[in-house]
C-alpha cells in the first residue's frame, strides 16, 4: 500500500508538466470557438490521440498508479485548460470505468479499446444512466432489459438522458432494470455495440456551459444484445439478485448497484476537474489583479481584492486536499466510512462555482464579457454541482453514512 503523500513524484511531475503545456497550447487556444461552436471538438481529440493523452494506455497508467493521484492530477491539469474540450477528451472515460467496475476481465479487454479507436481513427464512448424521470432517484428508472433466454440475448427498451457521447459513441454502456421488484437493486450494465439497431440518439442539449461536450438523449427501442454484453456476467447477475431478493425478504442490508458502483469511482474524479476549472479562474483573476490600476494603484493592494483572493486560494488547496486523500483512500482499498469521495466532489464543486463567481467580480465588467475566459469558466463550474449527482444528494449520502443509514 502506498503512503499517503501530498507531493507528486518525479514521474508524476513530468507527466503534470507535459498535461499542462497540451492544456495550454492545443486546448485554451481552441476553447472559445468550440465554446461558440457548440459541437464535439474532433481536431483536439484528434490531437490528444497522436501525443498519447487520449488512450487507453495513458489512462490505464494513471488509473493504477498505486498513490491514487495521477487521475485527479490529470484532471485537474485538462480542466485548466478548459472544461468543455477537456471533458469531450474524458468523458469516454466515464463508460470505461463502468466497464472496469463491474466487466469480466474479457470484457474489459474486448470492449475499453473499442471505446477509443486509435490515433487514426478516434472515437468515443457514452454512459447511459439517467433519465427523464429518473435522475437522482436511479430506483425509479424504466429502462427494461429483458433476457430471452432461446437466443442468449437481452432485449433492451428506453430513453436515456444528460449522456455524455450519447448517440455519437462508437460504444455505449447502459444501465437498464432487470427486475423491478428490487428497485435500485434490480438493475444492470450493458455493453451496446456499435451500430446496434434500435439504438439513436434523441434530442441533442443545448446547455449554459461545458458547451463543447456533447450531451444527447439516447433512446433505445427493441435493442438485442449478446448476452455476452451483460457486464460481469449472467452467472454473477443472477448470484447478486438472488442475494438481494433474501436481503429484502429480511428487511436489511443494502446492495451496492451497477450505476452506483460506477459514480462512487468517479467522484473524486470529477472533484479535480472542478479544481482544474478553479484553479483557471482564480489564476486569471490574480494576474489581473496585479495588473489592473484604479486610484493609482494594482486593486490588489485594496484588502477587499486581496482577501477574496486568499480564500480563493485557501478553498482551491483545500478542495485538492480532499480529492487526493478520496483518490488515495479508493486505490488503497480503504472504505468511504465518512463518504470520502461525496465529500471531495461537493467541496471541489462548491468551490468551483464560488471561485469562477469571485473572479468575475475581481474584473468587474471585463470578467462580464466574453473578452476573458472567466464569463466561460463560471458557466462551466456550473455542471459540477449537479452531473454525477448534485450537491445535494452528495450532502444526502454523507449524511446517511454517518448516520449509518442505507443509502438508495
Amino acid at each position: 500500500m502506498a503512503e499517503f503523500t501530498m507531493e507528486l513524484n518525479d514521474e508524476q511531475k513530468e507527466v503534470r508538466d507535459w498535461l499542462h503545456g497540451f492544456a495550454a497550447d492545443v486546448i485554451r487556444p481552441a476553447a472559445a470557438e468550440w465554446d461558440e461552436r457548440e459541437e464535439t471538438p474532433w481536431p483536439v481529440i484528434q490531437e490528444a490521440a497522436k501525443v498519447g493523452i487520449y488512450s487507453l494506455d495513458f489512462y490505464a497508467q494513471q488509473f493504477f498508479d498505486s498513490t491514487g493521484l495521477g487521475i485527479p492530477m490529470a484532471m485537474e491539469e485538462l480542466f485548466w485548460g478548459d472544461a468543455g474540450i477537456a471533458l469531450s477528451i474524458v468523458g469516454t472515460g466515464l463508460a470505461a470505468v463502468g466497464v472496469l467496475a463491474n466487466g469480466t476481465e474479457e470484457q474489459i479487454g474486448t470492449w475499453i479499446p473499442q471505446m477509443y479507436g486509435d490515433q487514426s481513427d478516434v472515437k468515443v464512448a457514452a454512459f447511459c444512466s439517467s433519465e427523464p424521470d429518473a435522475g437522482s432517484d436511479v430506483a425509479s428508472m424504466r429502462t427494461r432489459a429483458v433476457y430471452d433466454e432461446a437466443k442468449d440475448e437481452w432485449v433492451i427498451n428506453g430513453t436515456k438522458t444528460w449522456a455524455t457521447n450519447g448517440g455519437i459513441a462508437n460504444v455505449h454502456v447502459v444501465v437498464a432494470v432487470v427486475d423491478p421488484e428490487l428497485g435500485s437493486k434490480g438493475h444492470a450494465s450493458f455493453i451496446v455495440p456499435p451500430g446496434t439497431p434500435g439504438l439513436t440518439q434523441g434530442q441533442k442539449f443545448k446547455k449554459h456551459g461545458i458547451r463543447a461536450s456533447h450531451t444527447a438523449e439516447v433512446v433505445l427501442d427493441g435493442v438485442r444484445v449478446p448476452g455476452s454484453c451483460l457486464l460481469g456476467g449472467k452467472e454473477k447477475l443472477d448470484e447478486r439478485l438472488a442475494r438481494a431478493r433474501e436481503k429484502a425478504k429480511a428487511g436489511g442490508e443494502r446492495v451496492k448497484n451497477a450505476a452506483m458502483a460506477t459514480f462512487e469511482a468517479s467522484r473524486p474524479a470529477v472533484g479535480a476537474m472542478a479544481v482544474g476549472t478553479a484553479r483557471a479562474a482564480y489564476e486569471v483573476a490574480l494576474e489581473y489583479a496585479t495588473t489592473r490600476e484604479q486610484f493609482g494603484r494594482p486593486i490588489i493592494d485594496n484588502q477587499g481584492v486581496a482577501f477574496q483572493l486568499a480564500d480563493m486560494r485557501t478553498q482551491i488547496d483545500a478542495a485538492r486536499l480532499l480529492v487526493w486523500r478520496a483518490s488515495w483512500m479508493a486505490v488503497n482499498n480503504r472504505p468511504f466510512t465518512a463518504a470520502e469521495g461525496s465529500m471531495s466532489k461537493l467541496f471541489a464543486s462548491e468551490t468551483a462555482k464560488k471561485v469562477t463567481a469571485q473572479a468575475i467580480q475581481i474584473l468587474g465588467g471585463n470578467g462580464y464579457t466574453r473578452e476573458y475566459p472567466v464569463e466561460r469558466m463560471h458557466r462551466d463550474s456550473a455542471i459540477y454541482t449537479i452531473f454525477e449527482g448534485t450537491s445535494e444528494i452528495q450532502r444526502l449520502v454523507i449524511a446517511r453514512t454517518l448516520a449509518g443509514m442505507p443509502i438508495r
